[in-house]
């Protein structure tokens, strides 16, 4: 059904620009254009888990000071919230496929609400650490169901070119993020952080109640319980194709999410820099993504196979952990923060090649569960993140070693999943679900 408020019109359809034989059309006869405003509303819900998180980093050296906790036990509530995240996609997502998109984002935004509120005031480590948990469990429902939307909208290069779009809306939210939180503790302590996050979720469920539609028609809703969506689930992952790019895509933003996690004790503790700076240097890299992803939708996306533009990406990312990993580990001598953070500004800046098209090439594989593929793609994603985090950590608040460790790890596995899995010479069909 059309969105409200903007007009829509049918697009190329993907067979005609995207070569790729496993690219699929959805029920539509076209893929349809948001308006701007519910474009701007896809944006911010994709933007709510870097906002949840980012936001919330220059506050950590204070909070390990404040509840008299450890860094390792304070980063269990970056932790906390990135598994509630991966784990309620698994349950939002088929939710979604069977009622429809409108109804489980809302409730998921009002108990995000809640939970964000509850958090400002939690009074030790433990009773946080439950209520980020809480609060990713329900902020789930803001980044699958914004991903399934546009697979009800879009096909083929367009979805990919829409994701870039996205990121380029999304991509603030890191940006942002962390100057908002660098700016409150200027005049508030780190629960004054979560004050912020409860407006702005309490803003975005405004939006998303009066001006997004729903997309997906109930003829084209799954039927069954529980059963049915495992067994959708199950057929999405015996799909190769699907798990490699979804497996690539989960490695990767692993690698990403060990700098978001280590990233506030590496530039502070070690470095000595501020928490403005901090945020600062945070922003940089945040826009090196941003621009990224957009040469990745207006210029690459289109004349260049997806296929190849990810395994660039890839390369770059893989290369540039590598390169981190041998300054941290002093093999050129003692390095500065400029160098790491030039290495750290080329990784995050390489995700904008990464994260859009391995989102595409999964999706186009399965245009009847978009909901379900979308929690398998984020359930992946932030449980290996979630594993992440914590290990960046494991040899205390002195050394980025560990950080560099799990990226260049993360890096490998995820070429791996792409050669192996995805073999990207080879032309595939769609999945079967």
């Amino acid at each position: 059904m059309p969105e409200r408020g903007h007009a829509t019109a049918p697009s190329k359809d993907s067979s005609t620009t995207n070569p790729s034989p496993h690219t699929t059309t959805p029920p539509l006869t076209a893929a349809r254009r948001t308006g701007l405003l519910v474009t701007f509303i896809l944006g911010g819900l994709t933007a709510l888990p870097p906002l949840s998180m980012d936001m919330y980093l220059p506050a950590l050296p204070t909070v390990t000071t404040a509840l008299n906790s450890p860094a390792a036990t304070i980063q269990l509530t970056l932790t906390a919230c990135l598994a509630g995240m991966a784990l309620g996609q698994l349950v939002i997502g088929p939710m979604s496929d069977k009622w429809g998109r409108r109804r489980p984002l809302l409730i998921g935004m009002v108990v995000y609400v809640l939970a964000t509120a509850i958090c400002a005031f939690a009074p030790t480590v433990e009773l946080l650490i439950a209520f980020r948990l809480l609060q990713g469990l329900a902020g789930a429902a803001a980044i699958v169901i914004a991903r399934a939307v546009v697979r009800d909208l879009y096909d083929g290069v367009e979805m990919a070119r829409f994701f870039s779009t996205l990121m380029l809306i999304s991509g603030v939210a890191p940006i942002i993020a962390p100057l908002i939180g660098g700016q409150v503790l200027r005049f508030a302590d780190w629960r004054g952080v979560f004050v912020v996050l409860t407006v702005v979720g309490t803003l975005l469920t405004l939006l998303v109640w009066r001006r997004l539609d729903e997309t997906l028609p109930p003829e084209r809703r799954q039927t069954g319980g529980v059963g049915a969506a495992l067994r959708t689930m199950r057929g999405l992952f015996a799909d190769r194709v699907f798990a490699g790019y979804t497996l690539a895509g989960g490695f990767a933003f692993a690698a990403l999410f060990a700098y978001i996690s280590a990233s506030p004790f590496v530039v502070q503790e070690i470095y000595g820099a501020s928490a403005q700076t901090f945020s600062l240097l945070f922003g940089v890299n945040s826009l090196g993504l941003i621009a990224v992803g957009q040469i990745n939708g207006k210029l690459l996306v289109g004349r260049v196979s997806l296929d190849k533009v990810l395994g660039y990406g890839l390369a770059v990312i893989t290369a540039a952990s590598a390169a981190l990993l041998l300054m941290t580990a002093g093999v050129f001598g003692e390095v500065g923060l400029f160098a790491i953070c030039a290495g750290l500004f080329v990784l995050m800046s390489a995700m904008g090649l990464v994260l859009p098209n391995t989102n595409a090439q999964a999706l186009m594989r399965a245009p009847h569960a978009a909901g379900s593929a979308s929690a398998l793609l984020g359930t992946s994603s932030f449980l290996v993140g979630a594993v992440a985090s914590p290990l960046v950590g494991i040899a205390g608040e002195d050394t980025a070693v560990p950080m560099a460790v799990v990226q260049a790890t993360c890096a490998v596995v995820s070429v791996l999943c792409f050669l192996v899995l995805c073999r990207p010479w080879q032309r595939t069909g769609p999945a079967t679900v």
